[in-house]
């Protein structure tokens, strides 16, 4: 187990401080789980930010994924590419989540060894304490379990003199416990009620994965900035992990102290409030987004309309669909026959401010008018006849 002193000594002093001012140790549990979930909130406020991103671009993923079809390196290729454009991280959700767990695995802890750091005993002494109880409970000292803290601490005549033993009782449970499951031979209230912390334990942490997801699907919006229903469907689909850790939590909450099912208790109901005031937060910024894409989307629809307005004018107009030829070639015809005659017209004034006549009538003053082009007046039709 992972051992962080400079970590763990100032959250014990936390727990400490919430035990001895409510002389509770379940209430000191959930205010001490609210202190860590403060303190954690930078980071959970990035992993959250980084999940809702992910989620929202799931749509453009799955065109993405239906135009690659079986080609996975290019749709490995083009979602990172996606990503790259959108500035968001395919596994930025799950580092910044693991950041809180780092911390997280020390905690627990501070939890399990109450003598340590609810206490605040030496090393020393808590060993002596650990060999009494193992005599105690007629076993090797190495052959105690992790949460052998918990029982030891309560029990005053382990204790060094002037500590006084610690009372983990909420709610006529004692927290120090570990819970049965043969729930059939239970009589009594601390019984029935250790054997149910687990199971809320459990049905939280899916229920804040459930929210969770839920939440983060509130934002996938489609390209024109609209609610995608089949995506945010897709998206807050349950998976295996959504009913695995749920299960976990289960297990663990029957092999150990229901201290620490109470710590995961708050630690589930205190995320899911954390969640929908991230998501409420976030959810602004996208939403001014998705207001710019509906409005870009609303413009395009408009301009749209026009030319389908105009196409539907022409049509009436020419409901036979007849068109004029408009090929490259015909129309570079068209201007050139246009150029040629602008030309003649040019020519046929310029001649006609200078009195001379025009070119068609030049062309038959040398000759007969079945022939224009003759020139000359020598011109004999029986020159080269042989006679």
């Amino acid at each position: 187990m992972f051992n962080i002193p400079f970590i763990q000594t100032p959250f014990g002093y936390v727990l400490e401080f919430f035990y001895n001012f409510f002389s509770n140790y379940g209430i000191a549990l959930i205010l001490f789980s609210l202190a860590v979930k403060l303190i954690l909130l930078p980071v959970s406020a990035k992993s959250k930010k980084s999940m809702m991103k992910t989620t929202r671009l799931q749509p453009k993923v799955k065109q993405i994924e239906l135009a690659c079809g079986d080609d996975k390196a290019k749709y490995q290729q083009e979602v990172q590419q996606l990503y790259k454009e959108e500035g968001a991280s395919m596994t930025g959700g799950c580092l910044w989540a693991f950041i809180p767990l780092l911390i997280l695995i020390p905690l627990y802890n501070v939890i399990r060894e109450p003598l340590t750091y609810l206490m605040h005993l030496s090393a020393e002494q808590v060993s002596s304490i650990k060999d009494a109880f193992a005599a105690l409970e007629g076993v090797a000292a190495d052959k105690l379990d992790f949460y052998w803290q918990y029982r030891a601490a309560s029990n005053p005549a382990l204790l060094p003199e002037g500590v006084e033993a610690l009372n983990f009782f909420f709610c006529g449970i004692d927290l120090g416990l570990k819970p049965s499951w043969k729930f059939w031979t239970m009589r009594s209230w601390a019984e029935i009620g250790g054997f149910i912390i687990p199971l809320v334990s459990g049905g939280l942490n899916y229920l804040a994965m459930f929210i969770s997801q839920k939440m983060n699907a509130t934002v996938v919006r489609n390209e024109n900035g609209e609610k995608d229903e089949a995506a945010a469907k897709a998206a807050s689909t349950g998976k295996v992990m959504n009913m695995l850790m749920p299960l976990m939590s289960v297990w663990f909450g029957f092999i150990m102290p229901l201290g620490i099912s109470i710590y995961w208790i708050a630690q589930s109901l205190l995320g899911i409030v954390q969640d929908y005031f991230l998501t409420k937060h976030y959810r602004k910024v996208y939403d001014a987004e998705d207001a710019v894409k509906r409005e870009k989307a609303a413009q395009r629809a408009a301009e749209e309309a026009e030319k389908e307005r105009i196409r539907a004018a022409k049509r009436a107009a020419n409901p036979d669909g007849i068109t004029e030829n408009t090929s490259k070639k015909k129309q570079q015809l068209r201007d050139k026959q246009s150029r040629e005659a602008a030309a003649k017209d040019y020519e046929a004034k310029k001649r006609a401010a200078q009195g001379l006549p025009t070119e068609e009538a030049a062309k038959v003053l040398g000759g007969e008018e079945d022939r224009p082009f003759a020139r000359g007046r020598a011109y004999r039709p029986d020159r080269y006849d042989n006679e």
